[in-house]
């Protein structure tokens, strides 16, 4: 039987995936057919509604690759929306405390949570499932990963880490970049946070995932203990294959060749 999302994740398998901005399901299937693990549907960033984020989850089944929401908050409505539709996993902004920790890890489980029980969903196999099954099957299957992107949530790290029942972390970079973005030397705190993150998660024995900027940055995080890695985003891919056609094709037009 091939291996969950979770079992890969919190086994440290390497993995990679890509943010999805596009409300549109054809470009999880192309990632699904060009060898990505998994994908992250944006709806904190981009304008997913819950009938897209449905369409897409279903799109990554077929195409054979996990589907993990990035949802708006870690509101217990919106971390539902999402597992019930048959999500993966969900990636929660903004988990500064172990208080949050907590809460969004009981939104997302039924044994030791408060999940809302609906097993008449994608989920539950449309109510294939029977109560006891289908509890004991989602809590296996769901994976639920903090964002440690504010100062306050570095500063207590080890306390979100211990959280049971929390499966990683994402590192969130861009957003420390901006919260320190008064400081003198702003990469040089987002590199001092992303270690004591990267040692936090060592010492819990907890995967963390990031978005390398570079192969070279990927490698740098590799080094540290990141095992996933979200490279760019579908609107990144486009762009940057957009740039690079009209640049090679203008150029070789006005040269003639």
């Amino acid at each position: 039987m091939e291996q969950r999302f979770k079992e890969r994740f919190t086994a440290k398998e390497v993995l990679f995936g890509t943010f999805l901005k596009v409300p549109a399901t054809m470009p999880a299937e192309i990632m699904g057919s060009v060898g990505y693990d998994f994908i992250v549907v944006d709806e904190e960033h981009a304008p997913f509604s819950r009938e897209t984020t449905d369409r897409i989850i279903l799109a990554c089944r077929a195409a054979g690759l996990a589907a993990i929401v990035r949802v708006q908050s870690g509101a217990a409505e919106n971390i539902l929306s999402v597992l019930d539709c048959g999500a993966d996993g969900v990636l929660v902004p903004h988990v500064t405390d172990a208080e949050t920790a907590h809460a969004i890890v009981a939104a997302g489980r039924y044994h030791g949570g408060r999940r809302g029980f609906s097993p008449t969903t994608r989920a539950g196999d449309f109510g294939r499932a029977g109560q006891a099954e289908h509890m004991a099957s989602e809590d296996s299957r769901v994976t639920i990963i903090a964002m440690v992107e504010d100062p306050e949530a570095v500063d207590n790290i080890d306390d979100i880490l211990a959280v049971e029942g929390l499966d990683g972390v994402f590192i969130g970079r861009g957003d420390l970049g901006a919260a320190y973005a008064g400081s003198d030397d702003v990469v040089g705190r987002v590199r001092e946070a992303t270690d004591r993150i990267h040692k936090a998660a060592l010492r819990a024995g907890r995967p963390v995932a990031i978005l390398p900027g570079s192969p070279e940055d990927a490698s740098t995080q590799a080094n540290a203990g990141s095992t996933a890695f979200i490279l760019s985003s579908d609107q990144g891919f486009l762009r940057s294959a957009a740039m690079g056609a009209i640049r090679a094709m203008s150029q070789a037009v006005e040269t003639g060749g």
